[in-house]
């Protein structure tokens, strides 16, 4: 809904924002309630979770994947479970991780793979996470596949674009990275990575974040955003547009018609079962669109997150579970 729109129902832009941001917390405080999880997770896929989240198993990803494909749309999958808290627990992941991608490969998809450092070491073992993902990636580069490290809570940024880089100066390429234009410091860590041939996804962030580290206002937000996209449209080897935004989406559309970008340098990026219609869009002008479709047991967090990076999205979930 436009500025002009909400003035004109009697909401102004500053009511329309604080209601955005109170939808949000609403949101990421209901993906970190463990009584809500537990309800969810046990009725949620009957209730039309599974129109969002379509597999629990990689053997459910494929089909999916295939059908994607034949639509025109490359794919992502990841998984969703417990942070990794011991060695045992990493070994657990890397073992799932290198599944995904060996299946993938075999099965000939157009298709990829994004690692979360809290399933790898993060929290406790820098080297051991650093080896895990290094082995990964060369699993996945003799199978020309890239991998993306996906970016995660504040307090895990520091050790994620470090072991970007460490990756990259060890000669490993095929590795993507992530950046949350909610960050303050966000359009830093862009001038920083810029010069290591940077393949990044630009997404707005989905955590509860302090105002001291982030913006809370959707605005600032999407001001953020675009001025990340300003700078790695036409500067980084590829920008993933991850947003189902179509304010961002025709942002984006205008910086690359400006800048003369090439569909080999960006593509967009959107989730299984959200906004239909622009992933429609997007395919019919001929674009490059990688649809996610992560698995695993703790699925209704990550659904919760994404859900809250544009609280309008939630309408799309609640009409999904309402029309079975």
């Amino acid at each position: 809904m436009s500025t002009n729109a909400t003035v004109a129902r009697g909401i102004g832009p500053r009511a329309a924002g604080l209601g955005h941001q109170i939808a949000r917390s609403a949101i990421l405080r209901a993906a970190d309630s463990p009584r809500v999880n537990r309800l969810v997770s046990r009725h949620g896929m009957r209730l039309g979770a599974r129109q969002f989240v379509p597999a629990e198993k990689l053997d459910e990803i494929v089909p999916i994947f295939r059908e994607l494909n034949a639509q025109g749309a490359r794919a992502v999958t990841g998984l969703f479970d417990d942070y990794a808290l011991t060695p045992a627990q990493v070994a657990v992941h890397e073992h799932e991780y290198a599944r995904q991608v060996a299946r993938l490969a075999d099965e000939g998809l157009d298709a990829n793979v994004g690692l979360k450092l809290t399933h790898l070491g993060v929290y406790f073992d820098h080297e051991l996470m650093f080896q895990s993902v290094a082995r990964l990636l060369d699993q996945a580069g003799e199978r020309g596949m890239r991998l993306r490290i996906d970016m995660e809570e504040s307090a895990v940024v520091d050790a994620t674009l470090d072991c970007y880089r460490r990756l990259r100066e060890s000669g490993r390429d095929n590795v993507g990275v992530v950046l949350q234009s909610y960050l303050h410091r966000s359009s830093d860590d862009l001038n920083r990575l810029l010069p290591l041939g940077l393949n990044v996804r630009l997404v707005k962030g989905a955590y509860l974040e302090p105002a001291q580290i982030a913006f809370h206002s959707k605005a600032e937000i999407d001001a953020s955003y675009v001025s990340l996209l300003e700078r790695s449209l036409p500067h980084a080897e590829l920008t993933a547009i991850a947003t189902h935004d179509p304010v961002m989406i025709r942002a984006a559309l205008s910086i690359i018609e400006r800048e003369a970008i090439t569909p080999d340098r960006f593509e967009f990026q959107m989730l299984y079962g959200i906004a239909l219609a622009e992933q429609r869009r997007i395919l019919a002008a001929g674009l490059p669109l990688r649809i996610a479709a992560p698995y695993g047991p703790t699925w209704f967090t990550y659904l919760m997150r994404r859900l809250a990076e544009r609280p309008a999205n939630l309408t799309f979930f609640v009409r999904g579970a309402l029309n079975r």
